[in-house]
């Protein structure tokens, strides 16, 4: 097996606010390789955010640690670059201008300005978007915001991609278009991403591993399931696919039913039994 590319080791995160402390994340070991894609998925508060943000340097965390390509993650970087779900453009600067200032932050003394150029006008038309470079973010779509919110996390070439629910605000069709684009351009790059979703048909169309949290408090990983799927993916192919539909029914049954088997006992201590488990006792 080829060596650990980003590797998140026994990571707990807790927050203490008006002296109440707040396990959120306990014993979180992932280990990804080069190129994988990944998807961190479970319900809502399980942590999978902050699983993100402590791999983006945004956070630290109360015990463990994260190390990307031998070294140590500790503070935000350009190596890696976050799509979040709220497409965050500046919206006084157009789609072009958007790109620029993080291409212009990297490559200012490695880069002229023309090949700075090429290198921005390379990204929107990978997201293609080269048909709107002088609009604003009020004069474009949801869509084609997430689009150039892409473009500009690609166009800083970070080891890995982090994606946080990117398209989780879109309307079905918008968001079928930009899956095909992000199978697409992982399958030009094969870069490395990093993925939270809700979504399960997402996480197994896109994903080569789907990493299932258990609940909070103290959330950790239940299940990682490998999505043996071959690439190029159709998404109207797998629909009759006997392995597409076995992956969505695994991580189905785990979010519906297996995390309760595996929530850690002090997790299950800390919140009112369930009538399930009135009844069992």
């Amino acid at each position: 097996m080829s060596k650990t590319y980003l590797d998140i080791s026994a990571v707990d995160m807790q927050f203490t606010r008006d002296g109440q402390t707040n396990p959120v994340l306990q014993g979180i070991d992932l280990q990804v390789q080069r190129g994988e894609f990944i998807a961190l998925i479970g319900h809502s508060g399980c942590g999978k955010s902050t699983v993100l943000n402590i791999v983006a340097g945004l956070l630290q965390p109360t015990r463990g640690g994260v190390i990307l390509d031998g070294r140590e993650v500790n503070a935000p970087g350009p190596d890696r670059a976050v799509v979040f779900q709220n497409h965050s453009l500046l919206p006084w600067l157009t789609v072009y201008q958007n790109v620029e200032l993080a291409v212009d932050k990297i490559f200012a003394r490695t880069r002229s300005k023309a090949e700075r150029r090429e290198w921005i006008l390379h990204n929107l038309e990978m997201v293609n978007m080269t048909h709107a470079l002088q609009r604003l973010p009020s004069e474009i779509s949801g869509g084609m915001k997430q689009r150039v919110g892409i473009a500009r996390a690609l166009a800083m070439e970070p080891k890995v991609l982090l994606l946080d629910e990117p398209f989780g605000a879109l309307d079905a069709l918008t968001r079928a278009h930009l899956q095909d684009e992000v199978m697409r351009i992982h399958a030009e790059l094969h870069n490395t991403v990093l993925m939270i979703t809700h979504d399960v048909d997402e996480a197994v169309l896109l994903c080569d591993r789907i990493v299932m949290m258990t609940n909070g408090p103290a959330a950790t990983i239940g299940q990682v399931l490998s999505v043996d799927l071959p690439r190029p993916r159709d998404r109207i192919a797998l629909a009759d696919d006997p392995r597409y539909n076995h992956c969505r029914h695994e991580v189905l049954s785990f979010l519906h039913e297996k995390q309760r088997k595996v929530e850690p006992l002090h997790a299950r201590a800390a919140r009112p039994a369930t009538m399930a488990e009135r009844s069992a006792a």
